[in-house]
């Protein structure tokens, strides 16, 4: 009995010791199912409760949003030709952890970009919290692959456009340019940027660890292509207008030049040129001064090119026709309060139409102090002086006319010669153009058929006098024989103006100028060539700027197939002189008419 109670014994104590089997297994399940019931709770939070948030964080590290880039719009020339074109290029780009995580990598990828390994790896440090970095913009599709075939984790190349002008610096006053991004900086890059550079497009991707994209998930916004422009430039007049210009600033080493070719019947822009010019497809060769388009932006005083305008107020006044009164230029000078305003010439007893040929000072002034200061004033004005041309071309400048009723008298008949007031070379063609056409003001246009606002400015009888009276500035004993064009006739008119320096005029700096018009019977062309300070040869405007434009003007009325309208004549005394010929005393015919008074002075 006792050994059996001594052997019992030491199980009852480990039935004591613990649960038994069921209870522990009861425990083990209620683990298990408060485990589950744990998983479930968190599937559902992670599922149901906080889905939208770690579906965003999944995205932020692996759906981007990437721009589809759209191509700048083409510009043209009136007949089709491409003046500015989009080209794709690529960019390179990287992730500068990446990148510098596998820095022994990082003086190849320098050598296929051109650049030093120091500083490569300096820009990268530099910007080390950043996951984008552009290496190089724009590069050529070929030359990016090499970069992106070397397979540096942390590369990528991104498709964008850049902008190429086929003409280079022909016409790269006239277009502008485009920054890095491809929008417009200038010109008509600039005017008409939205237009051109229509929308990009935007799409979400999903990218590997190392940026490559894998999967293009879908298109949030479709692209917009830019839209093309046909401009009213004929890139063959303007061809011509450069080359002309180019050889008379090297003949007459002067500092730079200008010249405008108008569409007289609608005032579009044919050609629009200056020196010295610039290549827009390598922009950082130039510099800041070649990029101003001096017809648009710089003023000048016109000169003895106002006196057609003047005319136009003479003759709408009633008081003169071209042949009369005679105007009393006796002795070439005029002392009109204190002031010595004189010809190079005597030229005696003038017609207006005489005053016309041979650009008397004296005659110019004496007629502008007979009319009336309010009719005078209003035709400046008029003719667009004082005002900007409204052709939208970005940073035209409007030029100075002093209001009428503060003119002073020796203002005034300075006026009538061309110095106290600035004017743009458009601002003149576009004076000229009204004249041609009947005195129908046109806004000057650069795109083609744009149909824009007119303004009668003057009568047409005035006009067709005014070209008639012009006609005989290229006739015999006149200032601009070297207008002449082979079978056209032509009207027009110089001015050889002193450029203003401190406290005067100087005796030694000119701007020469000429504007014409082809063909004087039906006026089909406008041109005005200007250039400043010829220092060799000559300064007058009849022998620097008039053979410009007449080579200019007869190649572009050879390619717009404008007929002859003055074939087998010849000036015999020029038109509108009356039976007795021009009024008044020739110049020795080896002495050239100056119309550039040396000591007109400041009003």
């Amino acid at each position: 009995m006792g050994w059996r109670n001594h052997i019992a014994a030491p199980q009852g104590r480990r039935h004591a010791a613990g649960p038994s089997a069921r209870k522990r297994m009861l425990i083990v399940v209620s683990l298990l199912s408060l485990s589950g019931l744990g998983l479930v709770a968190r599937a559902f939070d992670l599922q149901v409760v906080r889905k939208a948030f770690y579906q965003r964080q999944g995205d932020a590290r692996f759906l981007r949003e990437m721009p589809i880039p759209v191509s700048r719009g083409t510009i043209f020339d009136r007949n089709g030709a491409p003046l500015a074109v989009s080209t794709p290029v690529t960019s390179i780009w990287a992730n500068p952890p990446e990148v510098l995580a596998n820095e022994e990598r990082i003086p190849a990828l320098a050598r296929a970009l051109g650049v030093d390994a120091a500083e490569l790896k300096n820009k990268l440090a530099q910007r080390s919290e950043r996951e984008f970095v552009y290496l190089r913009r724009q590069m050529a599709p070929e030359a990016a692959q090499a970069v992106l075939d070397l397979g540096i984790p942390g590369i990528n190349g991104q498709r964008e456009f850049k902008r190429y002008y086929p003409s280079g610096e022909l016409t790269a006053h006239v277009l502008g340019f485009t920054n890095i991004d491809d929008h417009g900086q200038e010109g008509l890059e600039l005017a008409y940027d939205d237009w051109l550079s229509g929308k990009p497009g935007a799409k979400r991707v999903i990218r590997d660890r190392m940026g490559h994209v894998v999967e293009d998930v879908e298109q949030v916004r479709a692209p917009k292509p830019g839209q093309s422009l046909t401009l009213s430039i004929d890139r063959r007049i303007q061809f011509l207008a450069f080359n002309e210009l180019k050889n008379a600033l090297e003949k007459f080493e002067a500092d730079s030049g200008s010249m405008v070719v108008l569409d007289a019947r609608n005032g579009e822009v044919l050609a629009m040129v200056n020196l010295p010019a610039y290549n827009p497809n390598a922009l950082n060769d130039s510099q800041p001064g070649q990029r101003r388009n001096r017809a648009m932006t710089d003023l000048l005083e016109p000169g003895s090119t106002i006196k057609p305008i003047l005319m136009a107020a003479a003759l709408s006044s009633g008081q003169y026709t071209p042949t009369t009164p005679i105007i009393d230029t006796t002795g070439g000078h005029w002392y009109f309060q204190g002031h010595d305003i004189h010809d190079t010439h005597n030229y005696g007893l003038l017609t207006p139409t005489g005053v016309i040929t041979k650009s008397s000072n004296v005659g110019a002034a004496r007629i502008a102090m007979s009319l009336d200061t309010t009719l005078m004033y209003d035709t400046y004005r008029g003719f667009g002086f004082g005002n900007s041309t409204n052709s939208g071309f970005p940073g035209e400048a409007s030029g100075l006319l002093r209001i009428g009723r503060d003119w002073r008298p020796l203002e005034k008949a300075i006026l009538g010669y061309g110095y106290g007031l600035n004017v743009t070379v458009l601002q003149l063609a576009n004076a000229y153009a009204t004249i041609a056409d009947g005195g129908l003001m046109h806004t000057p246009a650069f795109i083609k058929d744009s149909d824009g606002p007119t303004k009668q400015i003057i009568s047409p009888k005035v006009a067709h006098e005014l070209v008639r009276m012009m006609e005989t500035v290229t006739g015999p004993g006149s200032t601009a024989p070297q207008a002449r064009i082979p079978n056209y006739s032509v009207a027009g008119k110089t001015g050889t103006a002193h450029k203003a320096n401190a406290g005067g005029y100087s005796k030694s700096n000119y701007t020469a100028a000429f504007a014409g018009i082809v063909p004087a019977s039906n006026p089909r062309l406008v041109g005005v060539v200007v250039i400043d300070n010829p220092q060799k040869r000559s300064y007058y405007g009849g022998m620097v700027s008039a053979p410009v434009f007449a080579k200019v003007m007869e190649g572009a009325l050879r390619l717009l197939d404008v007929p002859p309208d003055n074939v087998g004549r010849w000036y015999v005394g020029g038109p509108l002189q009356g039976a007795g010929g021009l009024v008044g005393s020739n110049p020795p015919a080896d002495v050239p008419i100056d119309d550039a008074p040396i000591d007109e002075g400041a009003p």
